[in-house]
């Protein structure tokens, strides 16, 4: 049985937030699971190549846009899956922080930092 505290994780400045690292590959478990916060007002373009992501949101608002244009509203209670890999910006409102709980498969190592750079997405 793992237990872990949120004071006591790996914790990751990923550029637009921070994300805290509760289970990770070398757990065994074959997924990993975060508690994601993005800053106010911050848009971040985001891709997971090699990893399929569902977020929860806990707190907070923004969206989460396809790269088409589709903006779909986060706030608590509201779940999205990215489960092909999709391109997305995600956007914290202006105002607050937006929270989440995010599960990947298969599970992070637990170093992965996203590069923003403007007009690409950040993958890994």
């Amino acid at each position: 049985m793992l237990i872990r505290n949120i004071e006591t994780v790996k914790t990751v400045d990923w550029g637009n937030g921070l994300s805290r690292r509760f289970v990770l590959d070398a757990d065994g478990l074959g997924y990993s699971v975060t508690d994601t916060t993005v800053r106010a007002g911050t848009k971040s373009r985001l891709e997971y190549r090699n990893h399929l992501e569902t977020c929860y949101c806990i707190e907070g608002s923004g969206e989460v846009v396809e790269l088409d244009g589709t903006s779909h509203p986060l706030t608590p209670g509201v779940l999205y899956s990215l489960d092909n890999n999709d391109p997305h910006f995600l956007i914290a409102s202006p105002h607050e922080d937006l929270r989440l709980v995010c599960v990947f498969a298969p599970a992070l190592r637990g170093d992965e930092v996203h590069s923003l750079a403007e007009g690409v997405s950040s993958a890994y």
